[in-house]
């Protein structure tokens, strides 16, 4: 997640978090009830929690529910997301 996705994890934290000023974020848990962060903001780390729309049981509800965070995190903050083309205009 931390490797592949830091761009995405950034995204999630800054607008769903509630950290717009973030400059780094990385997963650091999760578990059935939401995931854990460390958002980095004016250079000192800081730990927040996301909570998951619904509990989650299995492995692959959590990619599910991070991939969803991630679109969300998206529209409530104007970005395209990855593989996505913006409308022509």
């Amino acid at each position: 997640m931390n490797d592949d996705h830091a761009e995405e994890t950034l995204l999630i934290c800054r607008v769903l978090g509630g950290y717009p000023n973030a400059t780094a974020a990385r997963m650091t848990g999760v578990d059935q009830a939401g995931g854990d962060y460390v958002a980095t903001v004016g250079g000192v780390e800081t730990p927040l929690r996301i909570p998951w729309a619904s509990p989650v049981t299995e492995r692959p509800q959590i990619r599910r529910e991070v991939v969803r965070m991630y679109q969300e995190a998206c529209a409530r903050g104007g970005v395209t997301p990855h593989g996505e083309q913006e409308p022509p205009g």
